[in-house]
Formats: structure tokens, sequence, C-alpha cells
């Protein structure tokens, strides 16, 4: 058996049902053999979007991705991806080609120190030297992509192991067959020929061992008694639950009935958002700062306290319980009185499991939080109504949001026209908004709808890009009507990126840089096969939009160019 072919079996084993790919000669027998297998092989325009699809995948189903690329620039094209699925702890499998085990470092096609390179961002890594060595890298490397903190792993699999074995003896022989050798010319024979001794030792029908359940870590009875204890006293406290939590995808119900059985106030980010549904009574989503500020009691369920709680600012005068699974993020700036290292969704479940009816009724506290949310509401809605030269975005959004049906995802990819959309687009369930995470990464939009709408074909998939962020990926349309993934991209386009530009031209009084055009992105997405639109009033919302579902029905990608005009609504909002 060729080593394409047991790349493909392990696969095949762990249910893997597509693969995301650009195709390169080191690689090229996985993918022959992961048709054969009936996986289902999804090529794409550049390598960074299999990584993005292999990574929505990981977040929507629980079970790791897989990208395969091919050598040297294929690997490097993925850096970011990676460092962005590594950041957001999503699992992941990166299988990229090599040159030969025989010409390691010395100057072949693409040869490059891969592992050097990449080894930093990922969690575990693997560079099989003999074909018999394949399947046990890639069986580790799917149990360590899920195991403890998850995050990506990387299998570099060198060309001759994946050949079939006449076929690299063949290659071989024509370098070494030479008439009346020399005795240097002889040795390098013989050194050539014990070498591909080695590489190929081995039974030719190995058998892929049994695959063993994960099992989450679970907090310790005492840690989770005494947060119950504390929850129980509180008189204002809270729960800011992130992707962690999330992990664990088809057991989502028991978690939204624990977090109902807490009954306290829930913000949630990252994988988080929609887990409540739209308009659930404990969910809220304004003024978190705020309540973090004023809460006696903050439950940190998968969220490190980073940049998006101020370094642990926001915290530093309450009592905080930390549920993570990374030893790093429970501590990170500032120790929680309460710091578990365990899974944040087991943790949760026995919380819930551990309370008794004599909790105090919050009354006050519901209220502030509530009124907040409605006086911030309010003041969405008079932005919304504001003329504005082109599309007011926000009455934008808002018109998306009455298009969502139950299950919509959205895929966040943009600066300025993304988080408008985050105060105003409501996911309608658990897994249906994915963005970047804390990386911040552009470009993830394409790649995260084509895993999304893989991984749930049912849905109804939309692509909320910046004009900006969109120039990252908009080829991929190519790939959305080739192999029939009918998504919808929706572009804000107000012609620069306005995130940066707001407190550039503030501070600096300069605009160099910031400025685009208004570029005709649908056209783009007409070219290559799909359906496009353009529109600039705010009368051709609906139509546009109702047009782009009826589009995806029939099995056509979509894309609405969206004129959209200039508002202070984020004005102030830039982190660094």
């Amino acid at each position: 058996m060729d080593g394409g072919s047991r790349v493909a079996k392990v696969l095949a084993a762990h249910g893997v049902p597509f693969v995301f790919t650009l195709i390169g000669g080191h690689v090229s027998p996985i993918l022959v053999a992961c048709k054969q297998q009936g996986i289902r092989v999804i090529d794409v325009r550049h390598e960074v979007t299999t990584v993005f699809a292999a990574d929505a995948v990981a977040r929507l189903t629980g079970t790791p991705g897989v990208a395969i690329v091919t050598a040297g620039p294929g690997v490097t094209n993925t850096i970011t991806a990676i460092k962005n699925a590594q950041m957001a702890q999503s699992p992941l499998v990166l299988i990229g080609g090599a040159t030969a085990t025989l010409l390691r470092g010395r100057g072949s096609l693409q040869d490059i120190d891969q592992v050097a390179l990449i080894e930093p961002h990922v969690k575990w890594y693997a560079r099989p030297n003999r074909r018999r060595e394949i399947i046990p890298a890639l069986m580790g490397a799917f149990r360590q992509a899920s195991s403890g903190v998850p995050g990506p792993v990387f299998v570099e699999l060198a060309v001759d192991l994946l050949y079939d074995e006449p076929v690299v003896r063949e290659w071989v022989q024509r370098k070494i067959d030479k008439p009346q050798k020399t005795w240097t010319e002889q040795a390098q024979s013989l050194y050539i020929r014990t070498h591909l001794a080695r590489v190929f030792s081995g039974t030719d029908t190995p058998s892929i061992p049994s695959l063993h359940p994960i099992e989450p870590r679970l907090p310790r009875p005492g840690q989770v008694r005494k947060a119950a204890r504390w929850l129980q006293k509180a008189e204002r406290p809270m729960l800011v639950l992130g992707s962690q939590t999330t992990l664990r995808t088809q057991d989502l119900d028991r978690l939204v009935a624990a977090v109902e059985k807490l009954g306290i106030p829930v913000y949630l980010s990252g994988m988080g958002r929609g887990l409540l549904g739209a308009d659930h009574p404990l969910f809220l989503r304004h003024k978190r700062r705020l309540a973090l500020r004023e809460s006696d009691l903050v439950i940190l369920s998968g969220v490190p306290m980073d940049f998006r709680l101020d370094y642990g600012a926001h915290v530093s005068r309450t009592r905080v319980v930390s549920v993570n699974l990374s030893p790093e993020d429970l501590r990170k700036n500032r120790r929680p009185d309460l710091g578990v290292l365990a899974d944040p969704h087991a943790f949760l479940l026995a919380l819930a499991d551990q309370l008794t009816p004599e909790a105090p009724q919050r009354s006050d506290w519901w209220t502030t939080l509530r009124q907040r949310e409605q006086d911030r509401e309010n003041e969405i809605q008079t932005m919304a109504e504001a003329p504005a030269d082109r599309l007011n975005p926000l009455a934008l959004c808002q018109r998306l949001d009455d298009h969502l049906t139950e299950g919509s995802i959205l895929i966040g990819d943009g600066g300025d026209f993304v988080a408008t959309a985050a105060y105003t687009v409501r996911p309608r369930g658990p897994l249906c908004w994915l963005d970047p995470g804390v990386f911040g990464t552009l470009g993830v939009g394409a790649g995260f709808a084509l895993g999304a709408k893989l991984a749930r074909p049912d849905a109804d998939v939309w692509i909320l890009w910046g004009d900006g962020a969109a120039g990252f990926s908009l080829m991929e349309f190519d790939t959305f009507v080739r192999h029939n993934i009918p998504v919808v991209g929706l572009i804000g386009n107000d012609a620069g990126w306005t995130q940066i530009e707001r407190d550039q031209v503030a501070i600096l009084g300069d605009d160099v840089a910031c400025r685009l055009a208004y570029t005709d992105y649908d056209v783009i997405a007409k070219g290559c096969g799909g359906h496009g639109a353009r529109i600039d009033h705010i009368e051709q919302v609906d139509r546009a939009l109702e047009e782009a579902l009826m589009k995806t029905q029939a099995g056509q990608p979509a894309l609405i160019n969206a004129h959209i005009g200039k508002t202070d609504f984020r004005k102030g909002s830039i982190s660094m």
C-alpha cells in the first residue's frame, strides 16, 4: 500500500468527509487516494483558504478539519491561517508535502526547513522518515489536535513516502544506473539502495489502530462547590462565555439547559455567540464593560483576561471565577480568585447541578442591565434612521437580520462593517457566528464559508465582508462555483480601511494608505460564474437579499456589493 493510500485510510477511519487542498505534485497520491476512499477533495485558489476552511469545519463539528498542501510555498502560504487557528484554539490537521527524504538539504525544488518555520505555530508536529511511520504519525496528529487545549498540528510527508515503491525505485534507478561506475558512484549507489530499503521497510498491508474518544478534563468537585457557594450569595453575578465552552458541539443542548439553570446575566463571545438564540431573556450584548465593573461575581467560561477585558482591568475590583483548559490563559494578566483548569462545558454543567433554589432574585441588577440594553438599542435605532450619503450600514445590517432564518451562519471578515454588524445582527442559534478570533485576521471569509457550508449544507451561509477584507479571498468565488458551494457574500463597501482611517485621520491628520475605490466586486463574482448585484439605496436592500437567497437555493453562490456611507457609530474603537 503506497503512502497516499495510508493517509486516506487514516482520514476515513476518523470520519473525515472532505479535505481542502491546492494541488501540487508532492501530495498528489494523497488526493487521488482520498477520492478513491470517498473523501471529497475541495481544491481552492490559495493555500491559506485550505486552513481557514479546515478551521471552520473543526469549530462546527468538533472534529479536526484537514488541509493538504504542497511543499515550500504551499506550506508557507498557510502560516497566517495556522497561527489564527492556534490562537483561536481550533483543532485541525495540516499535511504538507516535502522533498524526498534522500534529497533533504541538497537544494531540490521547494525544499526548505518547513518544520522550523511552522513549529512555533502548531501544538505538535511529525516528520516520518519511513513509510510505516505514516499511520502512527497521523493517528497521533488527530489525538494531539483535539486533546487538552485544542489546536493545529502539522505532519510533513516526503514525496518518496507517498508514491508507490516501484515508481520511486524507477525514479532513482535512472540516477544510479550508469555504465562503468567509479568507486564513488558505486558507493553512492549502495547508499541509495540501502536508504530505499529502510524507507520502504515494513508491511504492505498495515492496519489502522482502534480510535479512542478523548475525554474532557473535569473540574475538581471542591472547586465546583466553592463556585456554587459564591454564586448563591452573589447579588450582581454575570457569566461571560467564550469559544472553549462550545468545543463539545454535539452536547450544546445540555450546555444551554445548564446556563438557564444558573439564571444569571450572560454575555457571549467568540464561538459562544448565538448559543442562546436571538432573544433569550438571559442574553445581553451591550455595555458589558460597565456590567463587569459593577458585578460582585464574574464567571469567565473559556475567556482569558486579554485585551478584550482590558487585560483584567474590567474585573479588577470583583471576585472572579475563571475556567479554562489553558494554564496560561487561566492566569493571564490577573490571577482569578478561583482558577479552574478544566473543560468549561463540563464545569458549567457541574455548577448547575450544585445550585439550590435559594438563589437571590437580583431584580435590581436585572433592571439596571436591561435598561442599559434598551437605551443602547434605542441609540442604535436612532443612528440607523439617520440619513447617509449612501446606504446607512446600521440600517443595512438591520435588514439583513430580518432575512436570517433559523440556522443561518454568519461569517465575520472585516473591521468596521463587521463590528457594526456584531451590534445589530443576531445569530439565531449555537455555532451560527464565526469570526477569526483573538488574532484579528482578515481574509478568513471565503475559507470559513467554504467549511461552514460543507459542514452544514442546509444552512444559509452569509459572509459579512468589509471591502478591504474581501480582497483577500474574493477569487474563491471560483471555488464556490466549481464545487457547487452556494453561499452569499455581502460586502459593506465604503471604499476604505475605515476602522483604521477613523483614528489615523483624527490623531495623525492623514488618510494615507486608508483609501480604496468603490470597486465592482459584483462583476468579479459574475465573472467567476456566480450571481452579483450592486445596491446603493435602502429601497434596494430587501429585493437584493431575497434574490441572493433564491440564487443560493438554486445552487449558485451570490454576492451583494453594498455601497455604504460613513457613520460615527464606531468612532474611537480601534484596538492596538
